[in-house]
């Protein structure tokens, strides 16, 4: 059973932020919150040490700073900004943490690429009634949250998270 809620919490929670932030975009606080209650959870259930989980929050609390600067530079949403901090707290301070925030990186060049190619055809694509939500048309914003899932999605099988539910399950 734990092991289960440590496979499905979190990408569960991802999908959830990706497909609210493309129809409204908004990542409702609730799942940053889950992410951040259920690792508190799940961690020491799992056997991490506490050094670990400590490294966990450093990692976490990194990139929540880098984020925050983001945020008040107007250059990062602060729905993505608590998410992709929440997220990376379930990768600490380990070298999947770097591979899950290159994939977001590089995601991220490629949804805003796409979207942008979208926005430039906007009239077309409303002509011929493609059935995209009007906040990927109209908003001004990026639904980074897309990236951020889908870069979640990509690395949290090298995770430290994975690893301990799965020699929990051993």
């Amino acid at each position: 059973m734990l092991e289960a809620a440590t496979l499905l919490i979190f990408p569960l929670c991802l999908a959830v932020a990706a497909f609210s932030d493309l129809f409204t975009m908004t990542i409702p606080n609730r799942v940053s919150l889950i992410l951040l209650g259920s690792f508190i959870v799940l961690a020491p259930l799992l056997g991490l040490a506490w050094a670990d989980i400590g490294m966990h929050f450093a990692g976490g609390a990194i990139v929540f700073c880098v984020c925050f600067a983001l945020f008040a530079l107007n250059v990062m949403g602060g729905g993505d900004a608590k998410l992709l901090a929440a997220s990376a707290l379930w990768f600490g301070f380990d070298p999947s943490l770097l591979s899950f925030l290159v994939y977001v990186a590089f995601l991220g060049g490629m949804v805003t690429i796409a979207i942008l190619v979208i926005r430039s055809h906007s009239s077309s694509i409303m002509a011929i009634g493609l059935p995209l939500p009007n906040s990927l048309l109209v908003a001004k914003k990026i639904p980074y949250g897309i990236a951020i899932a889908i870069g979640g999605f990509l690395a949290f099988p090298s995770s430290p998270m994975v690893a301990a539910a799965s020699s929990h399950i051993i």
